[in-house]
């Protein structure tokens, strides 16, 4: 069975992995995606993390059809006492214009809105954690890696979205709350401001954590979640596939980097990434093990990754990367890991 461990500071109990959903409603049926949620329960897992705007890529057509579709599964199993729920909402991106007009930003109107729909299409009365999908402010993310202050732009004030969600705690809608796809300053931003106007403090982050992206490991980010006890929900750990070589050893390898546009997340398929990731694989054959059984047991075992989140197109590839869980590295495999990172830092970041 998979360990369970405290979310941050709240007292949620959750599953050491986290079963993530953008595939259902794109990749996945809804029968496929209750199979899923049937079998990660089975296998102890009892985390399951969506968002508003998911499936990915996302759509004005299938916008929501994840939540549908977990909501009616929770409406179906009965088993909604047994897992911690979380969603997020998304930040401003006037290129999704489908939900809520493009009005997306961390405002009172906008958050209220989002978590009203969230309950309904999720068929539940609370949502055990919240997150922010992506930062109000300007911030370089998805790919991005350099701060720009000349893309600044209004937004909403860290204080004025803490003060809407400890709202919607307070009417028991939502339980706890997390960010994603942020940076040290905005989680020591959203700590001071929950200390000084007495509002909820933040429990986890979700933030991009695989062997490609180390960057979470670094005191920017590493020191500061530790030190505040903001729990790390690591995401994309197979790198879109790119970890598995299975575009390596089949460039026409069904999957999301086939089945999207070329240039729809280019991080995944840089020269770099796509190099590094071949290396990886190289090392993982020569221990016995898959390139992603490598990718999900290093993501499984690094001190810092409170829960680490898997998605999957079936329930065999479900089975194969819960039972990655289960191996150990050895220190000689650790280190050649680490030997490779620092020939190729961060490619994938």
């Amino acid at each position: 069975m998979i360990n369970k461990i405290k979310l941050g500071s709240s007292g949620l109990e959750v599953s050491t992995i986290c079963l993530g959903t953008m595939t259902f409603g794109e990749q996945n049926s809804e029968a496929e995606a209750h199979s899923q949620l049937d079998y990660a329960l089975e296998r102890g897992i009892n985390f399951i993390d969506t968002a508003e705007m998911y499936p990915v890529m996302a759509s004005a057509q299938t916008q929501g059809s994840t939540e549908r579709y977990i909501g009616s599964w929770l409406k179906k199993s009965g088993k909604r006492s047994q897992i911690v729920l979380a969603s997020k909402v998304a930040g401003p991106n006037s290129r999704m214009h489908w939900i809520r007009k493009g009005k997306t930003d961390h405002d009172a109107v906008n958050i209220r809105a989002a978590v009203e729909d969230s309950l309904r299409r999720l068929q539940t009365e609370h949502i055990d954690l919240y997150q922010l999908h992506w930062p109000s402010r300007n911030l370089p993310i998805f790919g991005a890696s350099v701060y720009d202050p000349r893309k600044e732009h209004a937004s909403v004030a860290i204080e004025d979205t803490l003060a809407v969600l400890g709202k919607l705690i307070e009417e028991g809608k939502i339980g706890h709350i997390g960010v994603s796809n942020e940076s040290s300053w905005g989680v020591c931003e959203y700590i001071k401001q929950a200390e000084l106007k007495g509002l909820p403090r933040i429990v986890s982050i979700q933030n991009l954590y695989n062997l490609t992206a180390r960057h979470f490991e670094t005191s920017l980010l590493d020191e500061t979640c530790h030190r505040e006890n903001v729990s790390l929900l690591a995401y994309s750990p197979l790198a879109f596939g790119q970890l598995t070589a299975k575009y390596l050893d089949d460039p026409q390898a069904k999957g999301r980097l086939t089945r999207f546009p070329a240039g729809w997340s280019p991080r995944y398929v840089r020269p770099a990434t796509i190099a590094a990731a071949s290396q990886y694989a190289a090392l993982a054959r020569a221990h016995g093990l898959t390139p992603a059984q490598l990718a999900l047991a290093w993501c499984y075992s690094r001190w810092f990754v409170a829960s680490t989140i898997i998605g999957a197109t079936s329930v065999a590839q479900l089975q194969q990367n819960i039972d990655a869980h289960h191996l150990a590295l050895s220190p000689e495999l650790v280190a050649a890991v680490d030997a490779i990172h620092a020939r190729a830092p961060n490619p994938g970041q």
